[in-house]
């Protein structure tokens, strides 16, 4: 019915778009931009099938009433700061009365998945001058630690998520546990004792637990003893009393309460009993003021759930605004996945640059600013895609180029030594700038002298008698290729011809001065940590592990990497972008480079 709707107002043609410009009609905007949203491939497809090739054309925000800003003028702008392509309504929004929140489980580091969420959360509160907050869901100490809540944070920051403050579901432990016995009461809940396993059986079936019909006097009594931790109370947890028999299975009388021994990094051993999430959430949400909860559409059938609870509770309404899940080829956005290449050292932790976690990308030479474009680039649609890092890594490219500096590495292993014949009897030093096009890259000191490296893969290609070109000196010609009894090459011999033009040469190539200021590199390559680009239902993964996902090679570098700074992004000339990940402390000890991804090629190692 919507789409069809829809398909009437693109019909009208220029008379709707003027309509959908004007300030005239705000709601009608603001629900024709949803539905447009939300079922927008269909729509562009019979749209231009049947009305034509134009589509639906760009989405024009509606308009809010004009309201007063702060400084007291009339003002209906709101700030989008960065904004995907295609503006997203959040229905029911107010200006300045927006209030989301950002509620990651402190089980894990923030991952790109999570990123979308949070950038999501930040792009509506500016739009409609709202505010987020930031709050950890911490109802399962078992997987739960301050580890975890202070690298949160960390990651958020870095993302440049701005929130009013920051709160915690345990604060609201006490308010939970009375709501918990108000719905107990009220014969709304009930405790169960039957085993998890058949639990989940009677639940897929459709069938009543036998505690179903217990009395509210039992009820309070088995409570007690989950709140007490009990041996009796360790075998019990509380289920909402819903609808066993709606094909919805998550409104199936869900758990709400269950028993956990452990204590919380929080709060201690104070409680012996944990919310689920699915009780907590909907409570706190209402209670924190919050007026849209935006949820990935993975929990689109636990939506009822949520307003079933919400109302049983007597509590405010909050609106679920729902976004496709974030999934990227080759990789893992499961924190319980994620941990097991942790605890099982096949990763360096969680800020490995083979993770998909914030701090792992950024370790890997990614740029915030092309992660928040590569998010908002997608908008808040609802369609479920499988994302190529390609993309990404392409735009982050973009960012990277124009600014970062050059430097200049010879691969260690086979290098070859150059001799210059008629080259400088002495070394003599040049400042040239570090990115041509960039001033603000700085300068760097190169050394010229009559014998340099160059890299055997180079060295194979020249044949006697071939004019070459050096960068940033100029050309020369090889004489002579000396090479071993394998047939391997160890020299070449040449001369300077510095009037040629290197427009004529085939071979340009990087190379460093044989002196005792060259610097010790590491060149590390990372690959994915899977071999399938997606896993299906029921895979696992410790089937499509990949062996091979860390590549280390020795290089020398010019004398002015001693001056990269860590996290400093640079370009070693035809060999790509690095992220210096450990800077030069004293001529024994490499400088590790990280490898950057340009978005030409992934598997880097194969």
């Amino acid at each position: 019915m919507h789409i069809t709707n829809v398909l009437c107002f693109v019909g009208a043609g220029q008379r709707w778009e003027s309509l959908r410009k004007s300030s005239k009609y705000p709601n009608l905007v603001r629900w024709y931009n949803s539905v447009s949203a939300e079922y927008s491939d269909a729509l562009n497809e019979v749209t231009a099938l049947y009305v034509g090739k134009k589509g639906l054309g760009k989405q024009v925000a509606a308009k809010p009433k004009e309201q007063k800003s702060a400084d007291g003028n009339s003002s209906d702008k709101v700030n989008l700061g960065s904004r995907p392509s295609s503006e997203i309504d959040l229905p029911y929004a107010e200006l300045g009365k927006v209030r989301l929140r950002f509620a990651p489980e402190p089980s894990g580091y923030l991952h790109i998945g999570h990123s979308k969420a949070a950038l999501l959360n930040q792009y509506f509160a500016q739009r409609y001058q709202g505010e987020v907050i930031l709050r950890f869901d911490d109802t399962n100490p078992t997987k739960e630690s301050n580890e975890f809540v202070e690298n949160l944070i960390k990651d958020v920051e870095t993302l440049g998520i701005k929130y009013q403050k920051i709160t915690y579901t345990s604060d609201y432990f006490p308010k939970l546990m009375d709501m918990a016995e108000k719905l107990i009461k009220e014969g709304k809940t009930y405790v169960d004792d039957t085993p998890r396993e058949q639990m989940q059986k009677e639940r897929m079936d459709g069938i009543e637990s036998k505690c179903r019909s217990n009395s509210v006097e039992e009820n309070l009594k088995l409570w007690k003893e989950m709140i007490a931790g009990s041996e009796r109370g360790l075998q019990c947890c509380l289920r909402g009393k819903l609808d066993m028999q709606d094909p919805n299975k998550s409104l199936r009388d869900p758990v709400y309460y269950r028993c956990n021994p452990v204590p919380h990094h929080r709060i201690g051993a104070k409680y012996k009993l944990y919310p689920t999430y699915d009780f907590a959430c909907p409570f706190v949400d209402a209670e924190e003021g919050i007026t849209h909860a935006l949820r990935s559409s993975e929990y689109h059938d636990r939506n009822a759930q949520y307003y079933r609870i919400q109302e049983d509770m007597g509590m405010r309404k909050v609106h679920i605004y729902e976004f496709s899940r974030l999934n990227m080829v080759y990789t893992l956005l499961s924190k319980r996945k994620l941990l097991w290449f942790v605890q099982n050292g096949k990763v360096d932790g969680w800020d490995d640059p083979r993770f998909p976690t914030v701090q792992g990308i950024v370790r890997r030479g990614l740029k915030i600013e092309a992660l928040i474009q590569f998010i908002l680039e997608q908008g808040a649609s609802k369609n479920l895609n499988l994302m190529e890092w390609d993309k990404l890594w392409t735009i982050n490219k973009k960012i990277i180029d124009p600014v970062c500096p050059r430097h200049t590495a010879v691969i260690e292993e086979r290098k070859v030594l150059l001799t210059l014949t008629d080259g400088p009897d002495e070394p003599f030093v040049r400042i040239i700038p570090r990115h041509k096009k960039y001033d603000g890259a700085g300068e760097k000191a190169t050394t010229f002298t009559k014998r340099i490296w160059i890299d055997y893969a180079d060295a194979e290609y020249i044949s006697v008698n071939e004019e070459v070109t050096l960068m940033d000196w100029g050309n020369a010609i090889v004489k002579e290729i000396i090479k071993d009894q394998d047939g391997n090459i160890t020299q070449l011999v040449g001369v300077l011809h510095l009037q040629g033009s290197v427009k004529t040469t085939k071979l340009k190539l990087t190379w460093l001065a044989e002196t005792s200021e060259l610097v010790n590199l590491s060149l590390v390559e990372f690959d994915y940590l899977i071999t399938k680009k997606k896993l299906e239902e029921g895979e696992d993964f410790l089937d499509a592990l990949n062996p091979c996902t860390k590549k280390e090679t020795a290089a020398i570098g010019d004398s002015n990497i001693r001056n990269l700074k860590q996290g400093e992004i640079l370009q070693l000339e035809r060999k790509g972008y690095f992220r210096c990940d450990v800077p030069f402390v004293r001529p024994s000890k490499p400088v590790v480079l990280i490898a950057i991804p340009d978005g030409r090629q992934q598997s880097m190692l194969k």
